[in-house]
């Protein structure tokens, strides 16, 4: 496979919101509001890049027997770097992040890249994989936290698009509110996959 078919499939084909279903915990939580969602998606994506070079580095390196440990270690290294640069750069977006930035280090997400792909591949389609995928990640949980906003307050990242008049939808800002925007998005995207040939 090619480097920009290893990018492209993350976007859509394996999506890992859409299609995959991965990472649902921190995806229903953080997605209240867009920035929220983008801001997860961006943290997410730097630790999948770094971890899937590291790990594509040192492949021959780290003996069979201890590679999820390594891999964990190399993984929580990422995200501890992550997160104290949230914490100094933009400490609102982080305390509202809170826990699920840790938690990123067992992300079935960025584990699975680690042990399906980047333990195996070169450093180039490695690269391009953990772009690819963190790409979208990013724009899904950015349309989820887009549409939930724009729902439960009539806004998208705080600029106000429908009004004074609105009256909100409050569910779409509450944790079942996430279930139903996600399984109404998962649905609109698997019939534009299969309308358009996407897959």
């Amino acid at each position: 496979m090619s480097v920009m078919s290893e990018f492209s499939k993350g976007i859509i084909k394996e999506n890992a919101v859409f299609r995959l279903m991965l990472g649902l915990c921190p995806i229903l939580a953080v997605t209240t509001m867009a920035e929220f969602g983008l801001g997860m998606g961006i943290a997410t994506t730097a630790v999948l890049i770094c971890s899937n070079l590291v790990i594509s580095l040192m492949r021959r390196i780290i003996p069979t027997k201890v590679r999820i440990p390594s891999f964990i270690i190399i993984i929580a290294t990422f995200v501890t770097m992550v997160d104290m640069l949230l914490n100094a750069y933009l400490p609102a977006l982080h305390a509202q992040l809170g826990i699920f930035v840790p938690l990123i280090v067992v992300n079935c997400i960025i584990l699975g890249r680690a042990e399906a792909f980047a333990s195996k591949a070169p450093v180039s389609h490695s690269l391009a994989d953990g772009l690819g995928i963190g790409l979208g990640f990013t724009l899904s949980l950015t349309l989820l936290a887009s549409v939930r906003e724009l729902l439960a307050a009539g806004s998208i990242f705080k600029i106000n698009l429908l009004g004074a008049a609105y009256e909100p939808f409050m569910v779409f800002g509450s944790p079942p509110g996430a279930f139903l925007a996600l399984g109404l998005l998962m649905a609109l995207v698997n019939m534009l996959s299969k309308k358009y040939k996407l897959e």
